[in-house]
């Protein structure tokens, strides 16, 4: 048999036997199919509506309307977060909103719930390296004796993931090798920040502290 009735033969077979999966669906499976695309349409649009106002929050110099656009962020965070739970963007999202009002401790378990297993997995490279800076800073900021190793294990996988080009993180990660006492391992964190960003503030006043 030629070659090309044979492959006439597998699509028609391949198409015959789709036909059929479809229409042994039961009803049940296709309204939840619809659903589930219907949910993930919404929850992007909230999420992308969401993003626009923690731009507009962070970029408007007047506080008070700072405020009311981060309220509306998150809102639109949370909305997204209730019509897609496993996708950590929303998460990240609401987490950057509650940080910019003030509720530290809302943020950091947002961003706990981000980063946890599955949801990680979703978060690839210097998008996950970010969310866990901000993780990061978050612990620092709130209970630096007590969060700082953890701080530590963040700021090194942010480092990894971000393919050493993290001038935050190798910031952050100096100023807590520089708090621990480790003056070695902060003074190259410092340096490889300044290697990344040369004009970096934060790493020139790190090894000039070192140098005291």
């Amino acid at each position: 048999m030629a070659p090309e009735i044979l492959l006439q033969l597998a699509l028609l077979t391949l198409a015959l036997a789709m036909f059929f999966v479809i229409h042994r669906l039961p009803k049940g499976a296709l309204t939840k199919l619809r659903t589930k695309h219907r949910a993930t349409l919404l929850s992007n649009r909230h999420f992308v509506q969401g993003s626009h106002l923690l731009d507009r929050a962070r970029s408007t110099p007047h506080r008070i309307q700072s405020l009311n656009h981060a309220k509306s962020a998150l809102l639109e965070a949370e909305k997204a977060v209730s019509l897609s739970p496993k996708d950590p963007a929303p998460h990240v999202l609401k987490a950057m909103a509650l940080d910019l009002l003030g509720h530290k401790t809302s943020a950091l378990r947002s961003l706990d719930l981000a980063l946890s297993t599955p949801r990680v997995r979703s978060i690839v490279g210097k998008e996950r390296g970010d969310a866990l800076v901000k993780r990061a800073e978050l612990k620092l900021g709130m209970n630096r004796k007590r969060r700082v190793d953890s701080a530590v294990e963040d700021l090194v996988e942010a480092v990894r993931l971000s393919e050493n080009s993290n001038t935050r993180a190798y910031c952050l990660l100096g100023e807590c090798y520089e708090w621990k006492g480790r003056k070695e391992e902060a003074r190259e964190a410092f340096e490889n920040a300044l290697r990344v960003q040369p004009d970096s503030v934060a790493a020139r006043h790190g090894l000039d502290r070192l140098s005291l």
